[in-house]
């Protein structure tokens, strides 16, 4: 039987104190949903996994209702298979390998988004910062890091994410996640 490799993005766990999630629980949990060789990458909520069966859609909404009968709390999950993290990587738009880590970060959405989204924002304003959009992503340049990052500020209001999940990674991350999913 065919089997693919996804990482599970989980948005806002494991932050400030709040929300916790205990990745040993989180593996278990996985495992009991059937998933194969599950193995979680840092405290910060990724996760990747082997299935048999099912889309990324479902299996996002699959583990987000457990997590929510188990922990008694919702979570945002985007799933995301080998492939796509691999193309997101391949199609970066900056020159990643001469950045640190932390001046380029990954935003990826549980669906597409289109430029009118951000047709409010004055890229001019936040330079030395950009972002470019990609496939259900966006890339954001912060030559500062995300923590002094006007842009990322920005980008992160609920009225440019309305409709869409959407969690960031940092591009140490966005790259460990293509190696773990690999065959």
């Amino acid at each position: 039987m065919a089997t693919t490799r996804y990482a599970a993005l989980l948005r806002g766990i494991n932050v400030g104190g709040s929300r916790k999630v205990p990745m040993a629980e989180l593996r278990t949990l996985m495992e009991g949903l059937g998933h194969d060789g599950v193995r979680t990458h840092l405290q910060s909520g990724q996760a990747v996994f082997t299935a048999a069966h099912g889309d990324e859609e479902s299996l996002a909404a699959g583990l987000s209702a457990a997590i929510e009968r188990h922990f008694g709390f919702a979570v945002d999950v985007i799933v995301r298979d080998h492939a796509y993290l691999k193309g997101i990587v391949d199609a970066c738009p900056f020159p990643a390998g001469g950045l640190e880590p932390g001046q380029l970060h990954v935003t990826y959405f549980s669906a597409p988004v289109t430029p009118d989204r951000f047709a409010e924002l004055d890229p001019q304003a936040y330079l030395p910062e950009e972002f470019r959009l990609g496939d259900r992503a966006l890339y954001l340049y912060a030559p500062d890091g995300l923590g002094r990052s006007r842009l990322a500020e920005h980008l992160a209001r609920p009225r440019v994410n309305r409709g869409v999940v959407a969690t960031s990674r940092n591009w140490n991350t966005v790259t460990k996640l293509v190696e773990l999913t690999e065959g």
